[in-house]
């Protein structure tokens, strides 16, 4: 069974199209060290190893861990009902769904500024 550690860091990585020597760069960790963590024996680095790795990606330790709360975003609290109404629709979509809300809302952003509307 792959590690979660293993396979939250791999996803990170392919997600921002970096390698493990790009990584090492950011993080000032050795690319051997950094390989340990990927390979098949997989182990998980120390807390303050961890802590570096997180940051350098932009996401939580907690993520890196367990799959969780990928990336330290506020908590979008809805200013108004119509905000509210609009995150519950897209909580409720699917990827797919999703990603044609937010093309409709760049759309309709543009559009706006624009004064087309």
């Amino acid at each position: 069974m792959e590690s979660s550690f293993r396979k939250n860091l791999r996803d990170e990585l392919d997600y921002q199209d970096l390698t493990i020597k790009e990584l090492a760069a950011k993080t000032g960790i050795a690319k051997g060290a950094l390989d340990c963590y990927m390979g098949k024996q997989a182990s998980i680095p120390p807390a303050t190893t961890a802590v570096k790795i997180a940051e350098a990606l932009g996401v939580s330790v907690e993520y890196l861990v367990t799959g969780q709360n990928p990336r330290h975003e506020e908590i979008i609290i809805p200013s108004s009902p119509r905000v509210h109404a609009i995150l519950q629709i897209l909580k409720e979509l699917n990827e797919d769904g999703q990603d044609i809300l937010v093309g409709i809302a760049q759309v309709l952003k543009t559009h706006t500024a624009m004064n087309v509307f």
